[in-house]
């Protein structure tokens, strides 16, 4: 992905450009933070979590955040779905919220910039008073050009004709990991220059390792008159559950 945003950055114009090539996955790895923009969080399908004491919460906390005191974190998040986005804000202990929710499994785990105090002095709304919403209740929405994972799964197993998968990541992923059968690779820098290779009168979807390259492969085949959709999911959650053929 990030070759891909360089070449996308040169062509708006920007010149000193650098590449961090390990990108997001390596990033959130190494227990380094992320962190969402205040407008995913007010209108982002997440599971935004106020990990300070209660009785600090109730006298203020971000709208729509659940109260989960950071010592009950890990057993509230016992039956959430793994591919939730979680955002998380509080005091000194939020780093070592993050490193645990990103071991329980959580694929997408980030942040408030400036934690309550970033977000209270930035205008955003708030709530006050008692806590009634306790239990954390997350259901998958698909966003504008997502595919869902059963009609992704329909289209691998071959039982859905009128679909093509394209897998974006690099031949070096694929060659380390797999494809999914049914599937073409064109990884997302050669995408321009392969389109002649994707019918137009099928359903494309399109797959990375996350969901990030595919949205971008998905934009850019929308703009020239494709028929396509995007998975946004990674495809080692269990979830996927697609045959791959291996090296």
């Amino acid at each position: 992905m990030s070759t891909a945003n360089a070449g996308l950055a040169k062509k708006l114009g920007y010149q000193n450009i650098r590449v961090y090539l390990d990108g997001e996955p390596a990033w959130s790895k190494s227990n380094q933070p992320t962190y969402s923009t205040n407008n995913f969080v007010k209108t982002g399908n997440v599971v935004l979590i106020d990990i300070r004491p209660s009785a600090i919460a109730v006298q203020a906390r971000i709208k729509g955040a659940y109260s989960v005191p950071y010592e009950d974190l890990e057993d509230k998040l016992d039956d959430v779905p793994r591919n939730a986005p979680i955002v998380l804000y509080g005091d000194e202990e939020v780093m070592d919220a993050v490193i645990e929710t990103r071991e329980e499994g959580f694929n997408f785990v980030s942040l408030v910039e400036g934690g309550f105090n970033g977000w209270l002095s930035a205008g955003e709304p708030v709530e006050t008073g008692p806590i009634f919403n306790t239990e954390i209740k997350w259901v998958r929405k698909l966003g504008k050009g997502e595919v869902s994972v059963a009609d992704f799964r329909k289209a691998a197993s071959g039982e859905d004709k009128d679909a093509v998968i394209v897998d974006a990541r690099t031949k070096e992923e694929v060659a380390e990991l797999g494809i999914f059968k049914n599937t073409i690779n064109i990884p997302l820098d050669e995408l321009s220059t392969r389109m002649n290779e994707l019918p137009k009168d099928k359903k494309i979807y399109v797959h990375c390792s996350t969901g990030a390259r595919a949205d971008m492969a998905y934009n850019e085949l929308v703009n020239n008159g494709f028929n396509v959709k995007f998975l946004l999911l990674n495809i080692s959650d269990a979830e996927c559950d697609c045959e791959i053929i291996r090296p």
